[in-house]
């Protein structure tokens, strides 16, 4: 299958993956939590259904746990996600039973839905966006983010050696001199542990159209996202949610999310 791969510009080879993998695959979501309690920042995208590829997106803050969400920004923010709309994906939820929705496998084009921890912003600059305070990682020549399923590194943010640099590297290298990648803000999807084939490096970036659609990945305007990225802090345990419209409605009690 061929895609628009964060990272990756030549189609990537096919593989299998193992019984055990796939089958950690589905018995994880049974041990995860949903929205914990402590986080205190939630960023909120919410798509018509789950073949979409266009989402409208706002930030929520509260005081600690036991207080209402308030809206961030003034306005609703329009992000762009899968080419093929959404699929669960493994984060802090659990997949509700029965769900007929497809699960996130490597190269199928849909972005995961479900809940998510931010991770840190990598960027092309010396620094981050004037006036953040998250943490940050100034993408090197030697940064690379592995998406080969077979790789043991796979889902993984990697500093190679310059004087032993692996065969793999040409294709996983993070810095290209792509605009949409100036900025990029980790969604934390399918990390603790990766399991092989089901997604990786799912990232907020910079879009590269009004109506461009991605590989799994969120975009948005570049002002949009440095706005995020300024507003984000740490200490605040900031998670995402994506999800379809009627989902968000079902889970929306079960979960702590703010209402629509």
């Amino acid at each position: 299958m061929r895609r628009e791969h964060l990272f990756t510009r030549k189609p990537c080879q096919r593989f299998c993956l193992p019984i055990v993998a796939f089958l950690a695959l589905f018995s994880v979501f049974a041990a995860d939590a949903d929205l914990p309690s402590k986080s205190r920042q939630l960023i909120v995208a919410v798509a018509p259904d789950w073949d979409t590829h266009r989402v409208v997106l706002q930030c929520y803050e509260r005081a600690n746990g036991r207080d209402a969400w308030r809206e961030v920004f003034p306005a609703k923010i329009p992000a762009l996600v899968g080419r093929a709309g959404l699929a669960w994906g493994r984060g802090a939820h659990r997949i509700p039973k029965g769900s007929p929705a497809p699960v996130k496998r490597e190269r199928d084009g849909r972005a995961p839905a479900g809940c998510f921890r931010i991770g840190k912003v990598y960027g092309y600059d010396s620094a981050p966006p004037r006036g953040s305070r998250y943490p940050y990682r100034q993408v090197s020549v030697w940064d690379a983010w592995v998406d080969d399923p077979g790789n043991p590194l796979y889902n993984r943010h990697v500093v190679v050696d310059p004087g032993d640099v692996p065969p793999w590297f040409e294709k996983q290298k993070m810095r290209h001199g792509d605009f949409a990648y100036r900025w990029l803000l980790e969604i934390r999807h399918n990390t603790d542990p990766p399991v092989p084939g089901a997604g990786s490096a799912i990232f907020f970036h910079i879009r590269r159209g009004e109506d461009r659609a991605t590989a799994g990945c969120t975009t948005m305007r570049e002002s949009d996202l440095v706005s995020i990225i300024r507003w984000l802090r740490g200490e605040k345990r900031p998670h995402y949610v994506l999800l379809p419209r009627a989902e968000y409605a079902q889970l929306q009690k079960s979960w702590g999310l703010p209402p629509l």
